[in-house]
């Protein structure tokens, strides 16, 4: 699956667009639910419904399948709930099976992935709501219709920004509220879904206080944030026409801070950095794909097949053509 692009003033995303879900729908091999802009599958939201809402949802799944959701993130706060069944997923971190009752929390930044790549029987909701976070070190803004206090907005932010753990048991509560603003969806009580968002919102917040993580400040700094994009969503995007001031205001920082950080935690510069990871992502794609040298070279970010071969031969101690003629059969 190839993630669609979208983007935000000043930024480009990579956000997750279901497509084997829409598939698997359209094969009729699972029932599903669901209210979605964008890219998600499900019927349309208008224009001012929900400002806020990606998606909201359900499938059920009545037997085996492989098709999965490979991995992905979403430009939203992403809850989803097992109702039923068995189902693997994984973060970066933590690959696990979920059972019936749990609960999954990721962030924008979080990559991943629901079905590996086997889907087994049961029904799972979802909720995607962006609240206008890319990174980790910026501002949370929650959609001004949530029918909740400023108080409980500030301390669910606070819960989830301050642990990154994405795998919890559920509680009735948390099912409750799940199953009701799966009904109302079904049902196509639009204006309904909003109230019900809430519920759920507020029962997370309610369960997460009761379990009371520890909560990591770092987790929000300017460093993690920095880190997260050259260590994880640059390699991601290494193809990019990328300057200086491009890398810098994907974090939000200036040249020399950005400088700063990718020195502190890379031990490299800016640009020594980013032609690295362009060499490690051409050398992959020389080993597992057939495309052509060039081809290879222009994908990766370099603007010409010569300047990439002088590269790659400093970087690796072999030419691009050599080390494919070494690498094993894939």
């Amino acid at each position: 699956m190839r993630p669609a692009v979208y983007t935000a003033p000043g930024d480009v995303y990579v956000a997750d667009h279901c497509a084997p879900l829409s598939a698997a729908v359209q094969r009729g091999e699972l029932e599903m639910a669901a209210l979605a802009r964008g890219a998600y599958p499900g019927a349309r939201l208008g224009a001012r419904a929900l400002p806020g809402v990606r998606t909201v949802g359900f499938w059920d799944a009545g037997r085996e399948q492989r098709w999965g959701l490979d991995w992905h993130r979403n430009e939203g706060i992403e809850l989803t709930w097992l109702e039923r069944g068995r189902l693997p997923f994984a973060t970066d971190a933590v690959p696990t099976t979920l059972r019936a009752g749990d609960l999954t929390i990721t962030r924008p930044w979080q990559r991943h992935r629901v079905g590996a790549p086997d889907v087994t029987p049961g029904r799972l909701h979802w909720l995607v709501v962006d609240v206008g976070v890319r990174r980790p070190d910026q501002p949370w803004r929650w959609p001004a219709w949530l029918r909740a206090t400023a108080g409980d907005l500030s301390r669910l932010t606070e819960l989830l920004r301050g642990n990154e753990h994405p795998v919890w048991p559920g509680d009735e509560a948390v099912a409750d509220a799940f199953r009701r603003l799966g009904d109302t969806v079904a049902q196509g009580r639009t204006r309904w879904v909003g109230a019900r968002i809430c519920e759920l919102l507020l029962a997370v917040g309610e369960l997460l206080e009761r379990r009371d993580p520890p909560l990591d400040a770092s987790l929000s700094s300017t460093e993690r944030a920095v880190a997260t994009f050259l260590l994880e969503q640059l390699p991601e995007r290494a193809g990019e026409p990328w300057t200086l001031d491009a890398l810098a205001a994907e974090c939000g920082l200036r040249r020399t801070r950005f400088t700063h950080y990718c020195e502190r935690i890379t031990n490299r510069t800016p640009a020594a950095y980013l032609t690295a990871v362009r060499v490690e992502r051409a050398a992959r794609a020389l080993a597992e794909t057939d495309a052509s040298v060039t081809a290879v070279a222009h994908a990766c970010g370099f603007a010409s097949s010569q300047y990439f071969a002088t590269v790659f031969r400093r970087a690796l101690g072999v030419t691009p053509s050599a080390f494919r003629a070494a690498a094993p059969e894939p």
